[in-house]
């Protein structure tokens, strides 16, 4: 198996219960993003753990950082920002699904952990500023075809919507006539 700084080996860290090992690794994982924004490419992922050797198993806490880039959900400006978390889990021999991580009996594989901690550090919809307004109306006018500002030509009245066809049958109806009948 290579060499991960990801892998850590717990053989002697198990022997005595509070026995600690700092882990500290540079990193590059590719392929860390979500809709809306990504690791840099070739920006290592800054790894800072604790292990601790505890009576389930072993405690692994500590912080994680990643270089991340996206897109303003408003003015889709490109957006970069450090996500930076906090990592308290537990490896344990019989994992329970969603809490803990497997205890190997030699090491364990901090990736998934430092994987799944950035993932869910990255933003879901990344902002430049508190202020931004969006994209400069006057660079970017919302124009409907035939009309000026939601109006119809030549006239200050609202142009009403498009209708959709597939309602078009209920127009025919006249409800007035089935009120009578009652």
């Amino acid at each position: 198996m290579p060499f991960s700084p990801l892998r850590a080996p717990v053989t002697e860290l198990r022997k005595r219960l509070g026995t600690r090992r700092e882990v500290e690794a540079s990193v590059e994982l590719p392929d860390l993003a979500t809709s809306t924004a990504a690791v840099v490419a070739g920006a290592p992922v800054e790894v800072d753990l604790v292990l601790e050797s505890i009576p389930q198993g072993v405690s692994v806490s500590g912080t994680v950082r990643a270089q991340w880039v996206g897109e303003c959900r408003r003015c889709l400006e490109e957006v970069q920002g450090t996500a930076e978390v906090a990592v308290k889990e537990i490896f344990e021999r019989t994992p329970t699904e969603g809490e803990t991580w497997l205890l190997g009996p030699d090491e364990i594989d901090l990736e998934p952990v430092v994987r799944e901690a950035v993932l869910l550090a990255l933003p879901l919809a990344p902002l430049c500023d508190e202020g931004c307004q969006g994209p400069a109306p006057d660079r970017f006018p919302a124009v409907v075809e035939g009309t000026v500002e939601g109006t119809v030509e030549g006239t200050s009245e609202p142009d009403e919507p498009p209708r959709d066809p597939r309602w078009a049958a209920l127009d025919e109806l006249d409800l007035a006539e089935d009120d009578e009948s009652r």
